[in-house]
């Protein structure tokens, strides 16, 4: 919901000294982003949040401290992108199917670029059109997995996304890893694949994490040997829990991810 610019300027007034930017499936921001980081005197880690399909499953893969201009991460971010736009258009029907029209327009509005249109952005307009209360209700009503508007999309595999990341110099990071719906035996698969194709790290502290959740994926981060990052998964005011910098520290026991990159 904010510019790169206010971003930098809210994470300052947070307090933040580092700070990464993870845009789905973009790095564009990440030019303004640094000059306003520079300004404000936070620092900025490059960083890019893709979007994996995991058999049945979308997961998100961060890729941090990454060269947002090599090759490789920058085609194939370009090819996630160019069927977000197809989705949008068929999401938008189911909507108008189920007796709410003309709902592709103020999406592509609300994402400003629409290569970058997303489910966020009709629930965004399903929310501020009084259609729903909420953007949660939104998801709840229509747009989850399983909701009638839902429309599934096979994003890069998880082998790529990676690939992509260690070919821009990045860190691969395993996003929210409580969010996903697995089961035990699942999970633990998809952890040790994730390792087993060059993921070094998953977020343990994350505003997409409830508070209790934060020892499980502590244990978890050390019994597989991943490093631990931290991440508010802010993306606006009034939709997320945490501004950034606002989340609890990490616990003693894990390794930071940024320890790679930093002393």
């Amino acid at each position: 919901m904010l510019s790169p610019t206010q971003l930098m300027e809210l994470a300052a007034k947070c307090g933040v000294d580092a700070i990464a930017l993870t845009d789905h499936d973009t790095t564009d921001g990440l030019a303004e982003a640094r000059v306003a980081a520079e300004r404000v005197g936070v620092k900025l880690v490059n960083g890019v949040e893709i979007s994996v399909s995991w058999g049945k499953t979308t997961l998100h893969v961060v890729g941090l401290a990454i060269d947002p201009d090599n090759p490789v991460l920058s085609a194939g971010l370009q090819a996630i992108r160019a069927g977000r736009l197809t989705r949008a258009h068929r999401i938008a029907e189911a909507l108008a199917n189920l007796g709410i029209p003309d709902t592709l327009a103020p999406a592509l509005a609300l994402a400003k670029n629409e290569s970058m249109v997303s489910r966020t952005h009709f629930a965004r307009h399903l929310a501020a059109s009084g259609k729903v209360k909420n953007i949660q209700a939104a998801f709840d009503k229509y747009l989850a997995k399983g909701k009638p508007a839902y429309v599934s999309h096979e994003w890069a595999s998880l082998k790529d996304a990676i690939d992509w990341i260690k070919a821009a110099g990045g860190t691969a990071v395993l996003a929210h890893p409580g969010r996903y719906d697995l089961k035990p035996a699942f999970r633990n698969a998809m952890l040790e694949e994730f390792r087993s194709l060059g993921g070094e790290a998953i977020e343990v502290v994350t505003g997409s994490h409830r508070p209790e959740q934060y020892a499980t994926w502590r244990r978890i981060a050390e019994e597989h040997g991943f490093l631990a990052s931290r991440g508010a998964d802010y993306h606006g005011p009034g939709e997320s829990p945490y501004e950034p910098g606002k989340l609890p520290m990490l616990p003693v026991t894990c390794k930071p991810v940024w320890s790679k990159w930093t002393h």
